[in-house]
């Protein structure tokens, strides 16, 4: 009998990326849809439904060939129904994804937090490849984190581990974040969060160089701005890359001193900065961990890009099988 295919979907607040990706963990079709967030995001399910149909038609496959889906979607999931506690930014409220999905697919539907999958896709084939034990953080927008130990995403009491984006970083005159709370590493460590140290920066100061001029001439910054222009060592960029490294330094100092990971993972859109960041990151965390724990932590660029959620999506449609 052939190999049934898994079905690897991400779901995000502009985009859903979807693949069938074999029991090895190797992507065999991707392809992505627009999310469609009105009528408080309840088309998503058929959309992702019909998305499916259409793929497989398109390359001559029945749905028989299809075993599980994985999905992430953003906000804490309820492990034991699959249902989304909230996402803000699709408009969800107790939204029963796992039932819905699996109304509208006829087939097993497993569900988890988004930051979460991509923790698992790295782990599985990416830059955690073969460590039982690690932290992932992705840098983008905001800041997302999932925890594994021992093999296992750690999803707390209800749903809300992980959230390294909303670990204190400031603690006094931080920026407000969105959770309602100030000073979380998500202010300072994100696209925005970096961008917001390197404004408050170029007010403070009047050092001249490649980011003051890129500001005066473009009238906005961005986070590739700061990086490129650390890169030609760029003093005002480089102090502002230095900030951020201490906070997140600290932040994954902090957690690793309670769970003794074996890697770090770095992703995101800001993770692209690469050595101009990880160096004085591994600085930081080095400075700020129990030195038992340093030792044992290695702290990586993470390796997927795009494809690490849809990748962690198939592995848990994969041991959702396995356990079935």
């Amino acid at each position: 009998m052939d190999e049934k295919w898994l079905v690897g979907v991400d779901l995000g607040g502009t985009t859903i990326k979807m693949a069938f990706i074999n029991h090895y963990g190797e992507i065999i079709h991707k392809w992505e849809i627009p999310t469609d967030i009105s009528a408080q995001g309840k088309n998503i399910p058929t959309d992702i439904a019909k998305a499916i149909d259409r793929k497989l038609a398109e390359i001559g496959q029945v749905k028989s060939k299809l075993a599980a889906i994985g999905i992430g979607a953003p906000g804490p999931v309820n492990s034991a129904n699959g249902s989304i506690y909230v996402a803000v930014n699709l408009g969800w409220n107790n939204f029963p994804l796992q039932d819905r999905l699996e109304m509208e697919t006829s087939l097993p539907v497993v569900v988890d937090n988004d930051a979460n999958i991509a923790a698992i896709g790295e782990m599985w084939k990416g830059a955690g490849e073969g460590a039982k034990d690690l932290l992932c953080v992705t840098l983008g927008t905001g800041v997302g984190g999932g925890v594994i130990a021992n093999g296992e995403i750690v999803h707390g009491v209800n749903g809300a581990a992980g959230e390294i984006g909303h670990v204190t970083s400031v603690p006094e005159g931080g920026a407000p974040c969105n959770c309602g709370k100030t000073g979380c590493l998500e202010t300072v460590a994100s696209a925005t969060g970096v961008v917001r140290l390197a404004m408050a920066a170029l007010e403070k100061t009047e050092t001249s160089g490649i980011l003051r001029e890129a500001y005066k001439e473009n009238r906005t910054i961005t986070a590739k701005m700061i990086f490129d222009a650390a890169k030609e060592k760029d003093e005002l960029a480089l102090t502002v890359v230095n900030e951020l490294a201490f906070h997140l330094g600290l932040a994954l100092a902090n957690l690793a001193n309670g769970l003794n990971p074996e890697k770090i993972v770095i992703g995101g859109g800001v993770s692209k900065a690469g050595d101009t960041l990880l160096t004085p990151l591994k600085e930081q965390f080095k400075r700020f961990a129990f030195p038992r724990v340093a030792e044992g932590a290695e702290l990586t660029i993470a390796t997927l890009g795009n494809d690490a959620g849809v990748i962690g999506g198939a592995w848990l449609a994969k041991e959702k099988m396995i356990q079935a």
